[in-house]
């Protein structure tokens, strides 16, 4: 696929999407109050590169309303391959969240390299994992040797490791066209039986509070362990979701705010 270069439009008006962003947050209540809720099976939020558990609060406290044991990644700041023996680090927090949920399998959150570091567990880890979400998480570009996680083990596959399908683990890509830090094309997935891509309207750096996002994850995690269904863009969410089809173009009068 031929890379796209970003919109640099976007890109200058980014500070003002986000502000608009956040106000149409509060507009959106009614919307989130239709989400199902929860079973609380325990859910890990990891953040971005450069961003720490503060990000993830509105994410992880809408979640929480609706009944699940939401849990922070603990970690501090995500600072990627700079983080010495990060993933011991990542596969003793999951183990701390199983434990504390009781054993029960944990879905794992991830927005933007946070997608990658959960998708990485999924594969390291998969009878802990009950599915996976990744925000706008650039797992499809990713290379062999590409992931340095200051681990032992040889890490000369974890790259091309993390974009291949999760092991019989649920998957759902959120993925923005408008988004001009991660290019839509290489955070999102070949969709089956268990895999998907769902489109939303937002900027990369409001992926983790956009209303689109919120109700998507809310309406994934809902879903009783092992009977996984796609998510559906019917009614009213034919205005606020994409079509996730892959080879459309952007439209250039749907970009987010």
């Amino acid at each position: 696929m031929r890379e796209r270069q970003p919109n640099l439009n976007l890109l200058f008006a980014e500070p003002a999407r986000v502000v608009a962003e956040l106000a149409t947050l509060i507009a959106s209540a009614p919307m989130l109050s239709l989400a199902p809720r929860g079973d609380r099976h325990p859910v890990l939020v990891m953040p971005g590169f450069g961003a720490g558990d503060r990000s993830t609060q509105v994410l992880r406290g809408y979640l929480g309303s609706l009944g699940y044991r939401t849990n922070p990644w603990n970690l501090g700041r995500n600072l990627g391959p700079a983080m010495p023996d990060l993933l011991p680090a990542l596969t003793a927090r999951l183990d701390e969240v199983f434990a504390a949920g009781g054993e029960r399998k944990v879905s794992l959150i991830g927005w933007s390299l946070g997608g990658v570091y959960a998708r990485l567990l999924a594969h390291l880890e998969p009878h802990k994992v009950r599915q996976v979400i990744t925000l706008g998480s650039p797992f499809a570009g990713l290379r062999s040797g590409s992931i340095d996680t200051g681990a032992a083990r040889s890490r000369s596959h974890l790259g091309s490791l993390v974009s291949q399908a999760l092991p019989g683990i649920p998957s759902s890509a959120v993925f923005s066209r408008s988004d001009v830090i991660v290019p839509w094309h290489i955070a999102t997935q070949t969709e089956s039986a268990i895999a998907e891509n769902i489109e939303v309207f937002a900027s990369h750096i409001a992926l983790g509070f956009s209303p689109a996002v919120l109700y998507a994850c809310a309406d994934r995690l809902a879903q009783a362990d092992g009977s996984w269904r796609a998510f559906e863009v019917k009614g009213w969410k034919q205005s606020v979701f994409g079509p996730a089809n892959l080879h459309m173009e952007p439209a250039a009068g749907r970009a987010a705010v």
